[in-house]
């Protein structure tokens, strides 16, 4: 067995040192100290996400008593006719931060719902750690919907604007 003290020395020479991982047997007993892991920081451009997106009909209705199995809610076929599918392209956020529409406060949205971009036009500004970050369209075609207000906090991957791409 390992006595306390004996655990805690190594622990310290272990954290001394180069050593990253430490396994000792003694009398049947296993002892393993790990450091943890570098944490690295990296900054990464995502890639734009392409695929169909079809806007989701949300219908709130009162409770209603169960049915039998062979009964089908008519709910979700009038959504799904409801929602014509479209070929839209997403422009999402490449990192976690706030969502800026426009280069200053008083100053117009860089886009807004039809307006034409191209692969280079800013459409938005991300502010992650108090710097300013211009987020390109990588897509031509028309702005459809912008999915976020101006001040709004966004995460990685979060859709901000769709783009029915030319």
């Amino acid at each position: 067995m390992f006595k306390l003290s004996e655990i805690k020395e190594l622990i310290k020479l272990v954290d001394q040192t180069s050593v990253q991982e430490l396994e000792i047997e003694n009398e049947g007993a296993r002892l393993h100290i790990r450091k943890p892991g570098k944490t690295e920081v990296v900054n990464v451009q995502a890639a734009p996400i392409t695929h169909t997106y079809s806007q989701p009909a949300v219908a709130v209705a009162p409770p209603q008593p169960a049915a039998s199995p062979d009964v089908q809610p008519a709910a979700a076929e009038s959504a799904s006719a409801k929602a014509p599918a479209v070929d839209l392209h997403q422009i999402v956020s490449p990192m976690v931060g706030t969502f800026y529409s426009a280069p200053s406060p008083d100053a117009d949205s860089f886009v807004k719902t039809g307006d034409r971009v191209h692969e280079k036009s800013v459409v938005c500004i991300l502010e992650a750690m108090k710097l300013m970050n211009e987020l390109e369209a990588e897509v031509n075609g028309e702005i459809v919907e912008v999915l976020v207000s101006n001040g709004q906090l966004v995460e990685y991957g979060q859709p901000l604007f769709l783009v029915k791409a030319d």
